[in-house]
């Protein structure tokens, strides 16, 4: 029999009846406790198959990857820091750099962007739809969204008729069209594809910044009018610090998600042709393409450290927002 069709059956039938199995003896061992024991091992036994699998899937891997950071290639020497100096003194030094332009342009892009349309829309009848058009390229992958970028910015030879909607545009003006996905002068490429993120994530930031630019009292910012303040001192004054949690929430999410960029640049550059490569994409090459699994490895691990105090960070503001409550 195939070894898929095999696989196929544990999933439908053996896992669900692993997972049955288990709930009925967790209750039945739950049943001859007593008194106050009941209570106390209830959710242990609840907690332990997410204990397990974090534990399987995510400590051990983890432990595993740093440990083969110190080694060579195949993890059969040790070899303490080299991996981190080549990471910073060859190409991953590229990459890092080019992980801080999109965690900076692609941050601020949405933010700006995402902010300006959801205060904007405030004022509008059709806000709904406004913000659902906007938010329509999050239910997209970034795949597809790197196959209509393609063709967003194609590029023929100047004197040609240009097929690419934006390259297209530029002719019309008058200039004379540009390789984006393929020119590395001034990051051209790099950028274009931040564009592209800032295309897909600004919807998110304008639905999430909206829903709390409603909770924003109407009564307070009609005081602030009556006492003279103009629109601009209303929003600078108060509107901007109420949205400011809320803010922070968002840029943690697309500092996240600019840090860990892969799909698009993995699609649209050829895994980070034209001085487009970020840490990803490196740890991938290194990885998959070159079998340094030291280098991935040690890749991997900056990758990790560079994510962890943002996931810190967001953690001590929840935990603060809490304790105001």
């Amino acid at each position: 029999m195939d070894t898929r069709i095999i696989t196929a059956l544990e999933v439908v039938l053996v896992v669900p009846a692993v997972l049955v199995g288990y709930i009925l003896a967790t209750e039945r061992l739950i049943s001859l406790a007593h008194g106050k024991w009941r209570e106390r091992i209830r959710p242990w036994l609840w907690l332990t198959p997410a204990f397990v699998l974090l534990t399987a899937f995510l400590i051990i891997p983890t432990i595993q990857t740093i440990w083969y950071s110190f080694h060579n290639k195949d993890g059969s020497q040790w070899r303490g820091l080299d991996n981190y100096a080549w990471f910073l003194n060859g190409t991953g030094l590229e990459s890092l750099i080019n992980n801080v332009l999109w965690v900076v342009f692609l941050t601020v892009g949405t933010i700006v962007i995402g902010l300006s349309v959801a205060v904007l829309a405030d004022r509008v009848r059709y806000e709904s739809l406004a913000k659902s058009i906007l938010f329509m390229p999050m239910a997209i992958s970034g795949v597809c969204a790197a196959v209509i970028w393609k063709f967003m910015y194609w590029y023929q030879t100047p004197g040609t008729t240009q097929t690419g909607v934006v390259n297209e545009v530029i002719t019309k003006a008058g200039q004379s069209p540009i390789p984006f996905l393929v020119d590395s002068d001034y990051k051209i490429a790099t950028f274009a594809l931040i564009f592209i993120m800032i295309w897909m994530w600004t919807g998110f930031a304008t639905v999430i910044l909206s829903a709390s630019l409603k909770s924003i009292s109407p009564e307070l910012l009609e005081a602030a009018r009556v006492d003279g303040a103009n629109e601009w001192q209303v929003f600078r004054k108060i509107t901007f610090p109420l949205l400011s949690p809320t803010i922070a929430v968002v840029s943690t999410t697309m500092i996240i998600t600019g840090l860990k960029t892969f799909d698009l640049v993995y699609t649209l550059t050829a895994n980070g042709s034209y001085d487009t490569q970020t840490i990803a994409n490196e740890m991938y090459n290194q990885y998959f393409s070159f079998s340094q699994y030291g280098r991935g490895s040690a890749i991997a691990v900056v990758l990790l450290l560079a994510i962890v105090p943002v996931m810190l960070f967001n953690i001590r503001r929840f935990q603060f927002q809490e304790g105001i409550r």
